[in-house]
C-alpha cells in the first residue's frame, strides 16, 4: 500500500493532471471523512442523550407507582412492559436484587446501580447485554420507602438505535465514496482544463527547437500562463534580435575586414616579389614597410572593437565609484596629444556615478578623437560637463541631417569621412558603453555649425559616503547611488 501511494504521488512517474486528480480526491475524501466521522459521533451522541432522557423519565414515573407497593412493584405486569418494550427490575443497597415474575429477560445490575441506589441522588446510563444476550441501554433512578434504598433499573432493547445509526453509518460511506469518486474525476478534468495551455506551449516550445523558427506564440487570455507565454515570447524577441545582430556584425566585419587583409597582402606579395627580382625602386621597400606596419595597426584596432562590442549590452566587470571628471579629464590629455594645435574649452561639474572607469574613458576618448579628426586647423572643441550632461562639440563641417540616426550604427560612415581613418566602429562603442551605464547618447549641430554629441549619464553631484543606498536605474545592471 506504501509502495502504491508512493509511486501515485511520485513526481517523475506520473502526469501532472493524475497528481493534482489525487490531490483534490485526497483532499475531498479527507473533507468527507472528517465531516462524516463528526455527523456520525454528533447523532450518536444525541439519539443516546434522546433515548436516555426517555427512560429516565419513565423510570422516574414508574418509581411513583411501585414505591408504595415493592413487593408486587405497584402491580406492573410483564405484558404492559413488553407494549412499552422494557424490563424493569430493583436492585437494592445491598445489591439483593427483585424482578417482575415471570419475567424472561433479566437484567444485569452493575456498579453504577448500586450506586445509585446507595447514594439515592442523580441516575446512570449505560449500555450492556442482557441475560438473553441482547445488547440494551439500561437506566437506573433512586427509590426508598422509608425501610431500604432502591435503584429503580429500567432496560430498553438497542437494537432500533443501533439500526439507525448503522444505516446512517453506511449511508456516509456511500454517499461520501461517490462523492470521493466524483471529486477525483471533476479534479482531472478542471486539472486537464488547468494544464492544457501548458501542453500547448510545450508542444509551440518544442516546434521552435526542431524548426529554429523564432515565430511569437499566439497568446489567449490573461492567466499566469499567458504571463509564462508572454515572456517566452520576450526571450524570442532577444534572441531573434540577438541574431540578427550577431548576422549584421559578422556581415559587416568580413566587409570592414576585407579591405585592410587584401592592402596587406598585396603589399606583402610585393615585398616577396621585390626580395625576388629586386623591382622596387629605392626606398619604396620602407614605405610598404610603414604602409604594412599602419594597416596592422588600423587591423588590430579594427578586431579590439569588434570584440567590445560582440559583449552583451551591460557592464559584467565589477563597477566601482567613478568621479567622471576624472574620467573626462584622461581622456582630455590623449586627445590633446592627437591634436596639438587645437583648443580645448572644458568646463566640467561634479558628477559621481557607479561604473566602469575604462570603458567610459574609452567611449569619451572615441568623442574626442572624432572631434580632433573634423575640427580645422586651430578650431576649437569645447567639452562640458554640467549637472548628468556631458556635450562635446567641435567646429568642424558637422553631422548631414541625413546621417544623423545613422551615426551610432556600427561600420557606419558617411559620405565625407570615408577618406579619413577609422573602422566606422568608434561612436557604436560609445553608443553601447552609455547604454550599458544606464544612459544614453544622441548626436547634433553645435551653435558654431559643428557637430554636438550630448551624453546623460545617470548620478549625483554629491561623493557617495559608506551609507549611500545603491539602485537600479533604466534597466541597466550597473549600481548607482540614490540622488539627494
Amino acid at each position: 500500500m506504501i509502495r502504491w501511494l508512493s509511486r501515485l504521488f511520485s513526481v517523475h512517474d506520473r502526469p501532472l493532471q493524475d497528481r493534482l486528480a489525487v490531490l483534490i480526491g485526497a483532499a475531498v475524501a479527507s473533507a468527507v471523512a472528517l465531516t462524516g466521522t463528526a455527523a456520525y459521533l454528533i447523532t450518536a451522541y444525541n439519539v443516546y442523550t434522546q433515548l436516555d432522557a426517555e427512560l429516565v423519565d419513565v423510570a422516574t414515573v414508574t418509581s411513583t407507582w411501585i414505591t408504595g407497593d415493592l413487593e408486587s412493584m405497584g402491580g406492573l405486569d410483564t405484558n404492559a412492559l413488553q407494549a412499552a418494550n422494557v424490563t424493569v427490575m430493583l436492585v437494592r443497597s445491598d445489591n439483593v436484587t427483585t424482578s417482575l415474575p415471570g419475567e424472561k429477560v433479566l437484567l444485569l445490575p452493575g456498579v453504577k446501580e448500586l450506586a445509585i441506589a446507595r447514594k439515592q441522588q442523580g441516575y446512570s446510563a449505560r449500555s450492556d447485554l442482557a441475560s438473553n444476550g441482547v445488547r440494551y441501554r439500561i437506566v437506573a433512578v433512586p427509590l426508598t420507602d422509608g425501610r431500604a434504598d432502591y435503584a429503580l433499573v429500567l432496560g430498553r432493547p438497542q437494537a432500533p438505535t443501533d439500526g439507525i445509526l448503522s444505516s446512517l453509518l453506511l449511508s456516509l460511506l456511500v454517499f461520501g465514496l461517490l462523492g470521493v469518486m466524483a471529486a477525483v474525476a471533476l479534479g482531472w478534468w478542471i486539472a486537464r482544463s488547468g494544464i492544457q495551455p501548458l501542453v500547448k506551449l510545450t508542444q509551440e516550445v518544442s516546434r521552435i527547437t526542431e524548426t529554429d523558427d523564432l515565430t511569437p506564440i499566439e497568446i489567449h487570455g490573461v492567466d499566469e500562463v499567458s504571463d509564462l507565454t508572454r515572456a517566452f515570447n520576450t526571450l524570442l524577441a532577444t534572441l531573434e534580435s540577438s541574431r540578427e545582430r550577431q548576422k549584421r556584425l559578422i556581415a559587416d566585419a568580413g566587409h570592414e575586414l576585407r579591405t585592410p587583409l587584401t592592402s596587406m597582402r598585396t603589399n606583402i606579395e610585393l615585398l616577396v616579389a621585390d626580395e625576388r627580382q629586386g623591382m622596387l625602386p629605392q626606398g619604396a621597400r620602407g614605405d610598404i614597410l610603414r604602409d604594412v606596419a599602419a594597416q596592422l595597426g588600423e587591423f588590430t584596432t579594427l578586431v579590439g572593437d569588434l570584440v567590445l562590442l560582440s559583449r552583451e549590452d551591460a557592464v559584467q566587470p565589477h563597477p566601482e565609484p567613478v568621479d567622471l571628471r576624472d574620467v573626462i579629464n584622461s581622456a582630455l590629455a590623449r586627445a590633446r596629444r592627437r591634436g596639438p594645435g587645437l583648443t580645448f574649452d572644458v568646463e566640467l561639474s561634479p558628477l559621481f556615478l557607479i561604473g566602469e572607469p575604462d570603458s567610459l574613458e574609452r567611449a569619451i576618448t572615441n568623442l574626442l578623437d572624432n572631434a580632433v579628426k573634423f575640427s580645422p586647423p586651430g578650431g576649437t572643441i569645447r567639452v562640458v560637463l554640467e549637472g548628468d550632461r556631458l556635450r562635446v562639440s567641435d567646429q568642424g563641417p558637422g553631422i548631414a541631417e541625413e546621417d544623423l540616426p545613422k551615426v551610432f550604427d556600427r561600420f557606419y560612415r558617411s559620405s565625407d569621412a570615408r577618406t579619413t581613418p577609422g573602422s566606422g566602429l568608434g561612436l557604436s562603442i560609445v553608443a553601447h558603453t552609455i547604454k550599458a551605464h544606464g544612459g544614453w547618447v544622441k548626436a547634433g549641430h553645435s551653435a558654431e555649425g559643428g557637430a554636438l554629441f550630448t551624453v546623460r549619464l545617470p548620478g549625483t553631484s554629491t561623493p557617495p559616503g559608506d551609507g549611500d543606498e545603491l539602485l537600479l536605474e533604466d534597466d541597466a545592471t550597473v549600481l548607482l547611488p540614490r540622488i539627494r
